[in-house]
């Protein structure tokens, strides 16, 4: 079992909102999710945020990602 360490993503309000509303399981969906992305993305250097969110999210899809797929993913790893 890997330990777990804490970091903090700065969000708007609406965001942390929907965050701190969200179920137990939904909450733990989206540090999946992020994990993920982390994970299996090499973060380029330079560029800006939204920048490296649209090449993240450009290789998921090339690489067969769907919503459906992304759910099901989410689904397994609760």
């Amino acid at each position: 079992m890997t330990s777990n360490a804490t970091i903090m993503l700065p969000v708007d309000t609406a965001t942390a909102a929907k965050y701190y509303a969200a179920t137990e399981e939904e909450r733990r969906k989206v540090q999946l999710l992020v994990r993920l992305l982390f994970r299996t993305t090499a973060l380029p250097t330079e560029g800006t945020l939204q920048q490296i969110m649209d090449e993240m999210s450009d290789e998921a899809q090339a690489r067969g990602l769907t919503p459906e797929i992304l759910e099901q993913i989410l689904n397994e790893h609760a």
